[in-house]
């Protein structure tokens, strides 16, 4: 798989900064990210995913209207959400928002599946968190069901039965192309084995190799179960600077910034400098030169055996031309690269 590993960006729409350290509105912040998309589009890069939240320092609620937007102004690079939380959402509406996009770019979008990190979309819609394992496993049987574009008869507790109904608009090019996105649950591993879905894994914290048992469970579910192994993917938060140095003194910052408040709301101590450091030289912070990047994300492609890498790039408020310049640099230098270790 590693050989032919796809190289994707992932970002939450964080709020950034202007020049003088004020924050930019949301809504500016949607316009830069569809302008990050087009530049990625034009580097070659493969996958562009855009996350979903409902709190005031990430600007993206609505992945799939920003990816609209997205597809009308790009032509190759892949369209997805990183993550769509399932459990507060309803399966049938997620399903036409995302066959739309399907339709608008010519079959580019994608759909990552997810309980998400954050818990505000539950009161928000009015779901009790006391049902969250139920909510996710019933709509993602429904969504699951969906995929086949047949007329669906189905029945829960967490929404209307349907019977003999059929979805529109219909995927053009085969089934919308689906994976679980999965944080360190075993469970999940095994559910996304048994739907028969790729397995996207969140990687936030820590030494990659240590998700290496949670590929093998997933082998192992898939053969016996009789099935075959579907594409796994990895995505960690990454920045990229002309040198080691100049990277994480420019993320360090604003990485502290968001870490810190997300921190404080689950009780973790504030992020130090050097913890900062350990965690891009020895966990996953891919952070660094395009020859430090490349030469972490293809250690990962091999010790996981991915077919997808998703760096995370706006970590924090950092300012929109800084941003833009590491995706230039990771399109244009990290991703050819990558290509060769891997050749």
């Amino acid at each position: 798989m590693a050989a032919h590993l796809e190289l994707g960006l992932d970002t939450f729409g964080d709020v950034t900064r202007r020049a003088d350290g004020s924050l930019l509105a949301q809504a500016e912040v949607i316009r830069n990210l569809v302008d990050e998309a087009v530049l990625a589009d034009q580097l070659g890069i493969d996958f562009i995913g855009v996350g979903e939240h409902h709190r005031a320092d990430f600007a993206i609620s609505a992945p799939e209207v920003v990816l609209a937007a997205i597809a009308a102004r790009t032509s190759h690079i892949r369209l997805g959400s990183a993550v769509t939380v399932l459990s507060s959402d309803d399966p049938v509406r997620v399903f036409q928002r995302f066959a739309t996009v399907d339709a608008l770019s010519k079959g580019r979008a994608e759909v990552i599946l997810g309980r998400g990190s954050f818990t505000e979309s539950f009161p928000l819609f009015g779901y009790e968190l006391k049902d969250y394992e139920r909510l996710f496993e019933e709509k993602l049987d429904l969504f699951v069901a969906l995929l086949k574009q047949d007329a669906v008869t189905w029945q829960g507790t967490t929404r209307a039965p349907l019977t003999n109904q059929r979805v529109y608009p219909e995927v053009e090019q085969g089934p919308l192309k689906t994976w679980i996105g999965v944080g360190g649950s075993p469970e999940s591993v095994v559910r996304a084995a048994r739907y028969g879905l790729p397995l996207m894994l969140a990687i936030i914290g820590g030494d990659p190799k240590r998700f290496r048992p949670y590929v093998d469970l997933y082998g192992r579910a898939c053969q016996q179960l009789q099935q075959p192994l579907p594409p796994i993917g990895v995505h960690s938060p990454g920045y990229v600077a002309d040198t080691d140095s100049q990277a994480q003194e420019e993320l360090f910052p604003d990485y502290k910034r968001m870490r810190d408040q997300i921190g404080a709301e689950r009780g973790w101590p504030p992020m130090g400098e050097d913890e900062f450091r350990q965690e891009v030289e020895r966990g996953s912070l891919y952070v660094g030169s395009p020859e430090t990047v490349a030469r972490k994300i293809a250690a990962t492609a091999k010790a996981l055996d991915i077919a997808r890498f998703d760096m995370k790039y706006s970590a924090g408020p950092l300012p929109h031309d800084k941003l833009m310049r590491s995706i230039e640099l990771y399109g244009s230098k990290v991703v050819p690269m990558v290509r060769d270790m891997l050749a």
